[in-house]
Order: structure tokens, then C-alpha cells, then sequence
């Protein structure tokens, strides 16, 4: 995914009960969360290796996080608004499973599962990942973004 991750977070919070403290704003800020890499990434190594190997892009550092943090929410009562947080971390972990690959299998496997390969078919990757199917997804999700915004204030 090259541009979908805010507006999954956004039809996430819409698709859920407006009555969970914070929704909006945890559930955007899980959605882009893991692509914080993406400093790191350009500011310090220079793209020296896929930004989808940074720790914020393992499921298994998340899996640890939210074991200790969920307990912990729950036990101050933002249980509800915790699990939005990692449940839009983890929709962009699959987001990312589609061209981008992931490290499903670590740390006993250090194999990018992606579902689908995206050739590096033009002269900048950007292009490729733009002009491939796959980018019809990102299309959806924005027009699914689009469409609940344009309609939130028409709901009876």
C-alpha cells in the first residue's frame, strides 16, 4: 500500500460503535503507525534494505506489545480503545501483506510474505506499484474513505 493506510483507519473507526473512547483519533494513528520506519528509512540508512524488515513492520513486536498493553487497558478501562489501536496496525500489516510484503513468520522465518508480486515494470517503483492492479484496492479504500465522509452527516 502506497497511500491507503490513513483511510483504512478511517472506514475501521467508522465500522465500529461510536461509543469507544477515542475512536478516531487511535484508530487513524494505528493505521500509519507502522510506517514511521519511513524516517528512519530515508534519514538515517538510506534505503539501504526493505523499511517492511523495521521492527514497526513485525507482527511478532506488535503481538508483544499488545499482550502487555491490553491487560493493562483493560485494567484502566480503555480496553475497547486499545484493541481499535492494534486492530488498525494489524489492518495495515495485511494492507502491506498484498504487494509489499511482511514478515508473517518471524522471528522464525525472515521470508516477505506478499500475496501478490509486483514487477518492477516501469522506470521508478512508485509507477510500477501505481499502475498495477493492485492499486485498485488503495482506489477502494480512498472511495470507501470518500463515501463516509460525504455521508456522516446523513445518517439517522
Amino acid at each position: 500500500m502506497l497511500t491507503a493506510h490513513l483511510h483504512s483507519g478511517y472506514v475501521l473507526a467508522r465500522a465500529l460503535p461510536p461509543d469507544i473512547p477515542r475512536l478516531m483519533p487511535v484508530a487513524l494513528v494505528g493505521a500509519v503507525l507502522p510506517d514511521i520506519d519511513m524516517v528512519w528509512f530515508h534519514l538515517v540508512d538510506n534505503g539501504a534494505f526493505h523499511h517492511h524488515r523495521y521492527w514497526v513492520h513485525v507482527p511478532v513486536f506488535w503481538l508483544a506489545v499488545a499482550a502487555v498493553a491490553l491487560p493493562l487497558a483493560a485494567w484502566l478501562g480503555y480496553l475497547r480503545t486499545a484493541a481499535v489501536f492494534f486492530a488498525a496496525i494489524l489492518v495495515h500489516l495485511v494492507l502491506d501483506s498484498i504487494g509489499g510484503g511482511i514478515l508473517w513468520g518471524a522471528p522464525i522465518s525472515d521470508h516477505l510474505f506478499e500475496m501478490v508480486t509486483v514487477p518492477a515494470a516501469h522506470g521508478h517503483w512508485i509507477l510500477s506499484f501505481m499502475l498495477h492492479w493492485t492499486f485498485l484496492l488503495e482506489l477502494l479504500i480512498w472511495a470507501a474513505a470518500a463515501f463516509l465522509w460525504f455521508r456522516r452527516g446523513v445518517e439517522v
